[in-house]
């Protein structure tokens, strides 16, 4: 099992976030607490990272992570551009459950897998990630669970079916909140990588309500 580190002690959670930052600079993979449930990240930049999350989960190249970072600032780093009509959207929902796609800078020297040259980017609204992401920079994070297992709200849940595919798991307790019926418990994921259109690709607990709002027409269904 991977080393667990209590956030709610805060000598542990400073050792946690020194294992984890160690961690990810050696290119392993770790867990951690977003807003929505518990991650599995890896440096975005390392092939070799991103692929070990990728088998640490059971997915192939076709299912490339999301990346999350700490900030809009830093987002804009990664993406080629970001819409203007999709950011009052970013306004209200980063840091939240609002995961966006975007057409990726074509700059950039990575390999999530087979992205079609675009990335799917969040905000996680959860302090203790928001200041690994600080120190660290843009992680690839996907939710931590195994292919077909459902996405973990609990620290102890993600270590068990991870296992030694993880070498530090930070524990800040239960996350998330509470899904409607047949979404999923992570973000809501927004593909605005075609100019002119945005599509809910994948329903999660931001309302699609909340977004058709913002975006009026510019929301097409998927």
């Amino acid at each position: 099992m991977p080393a667990i580190h209590d956030c709610a002690d805060p000598a542990s959670l400073l050792a946690g976030v020194r294992a984890a930052r160690t961690a990810i600079a050696a290119g392993q993979c770790i867990v951690i607490p977003t807003d929505t449930v518990y991650g599995i990240a890896a440096d975005a930049f390392s092939h070799a990272a991103v692929a070990g999350l990728l088998a640490a989960k059971g997915r192939d190249r076709g299912f490339p992570p999301p990346v999350l970072v700490a900030d809009r600032h830093m987002a804009s780093a990664l993406a080629e551009r970001v819409p203007a009509e999709l950011e009052p959207l970013l306004d209200a929902h980063w840091p939240g459950p609002l995961t966006v796609i975007l057409r990726a800078q074509p700059s950039l020297t990575w390999d999530l897998g087979d992205t079609g040259g675009t990335v799917a980017i969040r905000v996680p609204d959860h302090p203790i990630a928001i200041e690994l992401l600080r120190e660290t920079g843009p992680l690839a994070v996907s939710s931590a669970n195994t292919h077909g297992m459902p996405a973990a709200t609990e620290a102890e849940a993600a270590a068990e079916m991870l296992g030694e595919s993880v070498v530090v798991v930070l524990d800040a307790g239960p996350v998330g909140g509470t899904a409607a019926p047949g979404e999923q418990s992570g973000s809501t994921i927004l593909d605005c990588s075609t100019d002119g259109v945005m599509r809910i690709v994948r329903q999660g607990v931001l309302p699609r309500a909340t977004i058709a709002a913002a975006l009026g027409d510019l929301l097409v269904d998927g």
